[in-house]
């Protein structure tokens, strides 16, 4: 019964931000909206960002495992852009709320994190050391969030192609042109 409500909460966060704009999202909002009492929310969640780390805990296994499924970076990463457009409107509306600073952070760690197991279950062994690939983790998460942050329908358009362009620079590194002497 608990993940039952925690999902109903859930929803009807997700449906505030979405179907209501609202921009100033509070307790008091969402308990209304899933028809619950504000001790019911607090004894499920701490507070509204530790709703959002639920939510994004609980779909990152699962997003995971169908990234894996496609059986190589490059169809895994496809995959993993094509959700995370899907999910653009929600993660949008939630940054335009005020709780944009810990949403931002919390899609930074799991990025991160999602893309270090990744790494791990692609057997992606890098010459390097732990805290030069975790520079590596950071830089290319910031990366990929960065560019759906911008992401237009051009780039939609053209998917396969960023894919192919992301995953060369994930195994291979920067082309580097030759320099003059």
């Amino acid at each position: 019964m608990p993940q039952d409500i925690k999902a109903a909460i859930a929803e009807a966060t997700r449906a505030l931000l979405l179907d209501r704009h609202v921009k100033k999202l509070t307790v008091k909002e969402i308990v209304e909206q899933c028809h619950i009492t504000r001790q019911t929310f607090y004894y499920h969640f701490e507070d509204i960002p530790a709703l959002f780390r639920w939510m994004i805990e609980r779909d990152e296994d699962k997003v995971l495992q169908q990234v894996l499924a496609q059986g190589d970076l490059e169809a895994g990463l496809r995959s993993f852009f094509v959700m995370a457009i899907h999910l653009m409107p929600s993660i949008h509306r939630g940054l335009d709320s005020n709780y944009a600073p810990e949403l931002e952070q919390l899609l930074h760690q799991y990025a991160r994190k999602f893309l270090a197991k990744a790494a791990a279950q692609l057997n992606l062994r890098l010459n390097c050391t732990p805290e030069e690939f975790g520079i590596i983790l950071r830089y290319h998460s910031n990366a990929i969030l960065g560019l759906l942050r911008e992401w237009t329908e051009e780039d939609t358009e053209h998917l396969d192609e960023i894919v192919h362009t992301i995953t060369g620079l994930l195994l291979k590194g920067l082309p580097l042109m030759d320099t003059p002497e």
